[in-house]
């Protein structure tokens, strides 16, 4: 069986996907998958079990990037054919199945949107895969200790929280807990580092941001303890990787964007969503929430 899987450009919209597909996974477990994604999101595939082929698609213009997809897929007969970017390419292969989610905004949360492609009742929570050497990196590029860690960036000035907001939120988490150590995830390029370095100027802080692949990035939110960062690609692969995630939205909209995990939560600044200035979400009621999940982490690992 083959089954041809085309996701986001963005982290963030490819992550939400990874729930879906590990459902495909599972349901298929002798399925040969061809995954087609973007750039930026292609590190989240590679260590994915039953990975025949990973396509990775860069946009054209005149969306000619379709038609080079097309001549990539159009020799193979596929058993199924998902396609979360809306296009027309499905139906132009060898299909027995063909499932296409349509694009614009819609009410309820993302996660769900993409289960509606299956009529799923339930959606599938996303997953990060990661392998043992990428767990070795983790640890080395990390070192001893227990973290918390911090998420300063995002893809637009609107979703991120001032950097004093998070020095702050820093400085009562850690008198709290003063033996753990603070970690600074961002993406790569001067902009998500500068917006960065306020906090890794911190004592101690260790820089896990900038030059990591996705799977070791991943590996690395798992030995954290807490998350807590702006609606951004790297909240919605915390989420994924099954660690405390607290999400802090602004205009952007939680309804549709909230982190999905079984330990994920978020909180919004006041206001009407879409258009709330995130300036306005406050360090100390943000703390309350993460000391919280803190405490609840801690009484259930029996700590």
């Amino acid at each position: 069986m083959r089954i041809l899987f085309i996701t986001a450009t963005r982290l963030g919209d490819a992550v939400i996907s990874t729930g879906l597909l590990d459902y495909l996974i599972h349901a298929h477990p002798l399925a040969r998958f061809t995954v087609v994604c973007g750039p930026v999101a292609a590190g989240l595939f590679q260590s994915m079990p039953q990975l025949e082929r990973l396509i990775v698609m860069t946009k054209r213009r005149h969306d000619l990037h379709w038609l080079v997809l097309w001549k990539q897929c159009v020799r193979t007969r596929w058993d199924l054919v998902i396609d979360l970017r809306g296009s027309a390419t499905g139906l132009l292969l060898r299909s027995r199945a063909c499932r296409i989610m349509r694009g614009g905004r819609r009410a309820g949360a993302r996660v769900a949107h993409v289960a509606n492609v299956l009529s799923l009742p339930s959606p599938p929570m996303p997953v990060v895969w990661t392998d043992e050497k990428d767990r070795v990196d983790a640890h080395e590029m990390l070192g001893e200790g227990r973290f918390i860690a911090f998420g300063p960036t995002a893809n637009w000035v609107g979703k991120v929280w001032p950097a004093n907001s998070f020095i702050a939120l820093w400085r009562t988490l850690s008198g709290v807990f003063p033996d753990r150590k603070l970690a600074v995830f961002y993406g790569p390029g001067e902009t998500e580092r500068a917006l960065a370095a306020p906090l890794l100027a911190f004592p101690g802080a260790v820089d896990a941001g900038g030059r990591f692949t996705l799977a070791q990035t991943a590996a690395m939110l798992q030995r954290c303890e807490l998350f807590v960062g702006n609606d951004s690609g790297l909240m919605h692969l915390a989420a994924a990787a099954r660690i405390p995630t607290l999400g802090l939205f602004g205009p952007s909209r939680a309804s549709e964007y909230a982190p999905a995990g079984p330990f994920a939560q978020w909180i919004a600044a006041p206001g009407p969503e879409g258009h709330a200035p995130i300036e306005g979400l406050s360090p100390v009621v943000v703390a309350e929430r993460a000391l919280a999940m803190l405490a609840e982490n801690a009484t259930e690992a029996g700590l």
